[in-house]
């Protein structure tokens, strides 16, 4: 698993490489979490478009992160699922509050 990050204009992205799943949701928290701890950026938007697989502790660990994000009165947003991914967010219904990019 890789996580990596860079700077959109204003907007931090997180790109998520591999398969989050119980093996390395506590590696891509802790990534995610120092990532986010910085208030230099507006937005988040997690850029899916290598995750190639996501169980449901891969849905709390982004659950999780969206939370965070709105404490801090800020948006999480997920861009380019790949199609399995995609299928994870209609049928789990996280679209319903993680909005696409």
């Amino acid at each position: 698993m890789e996580v990596y990050t860079n700077m959109e204009g204003n907007n931090l992205v997180i790109g998520l490489v591999g398969e989050l799943d119980e093996h390395s949701a506590a590696f891509v928290r802790k990534m995610m979490d120092d990532a986010l701890e910085s208030e230099n950026f507006g937005n988040a938007i997690m850029d899916l478009s290598r995750l190639s697989f996501m169980d449901s502790t891969g849905i709390g660990v982004v659950i999780g992160r969206y939370k965070l994000m709105r404490k801090r009165n800020k948006k999480l947003f997920v861009r380019n699922p790949s199609p399995t991914v995609d299928k994870i967010f209609k049928m789990s219904g996280l679209y319903e509050i993680i909005a696409r990019a």
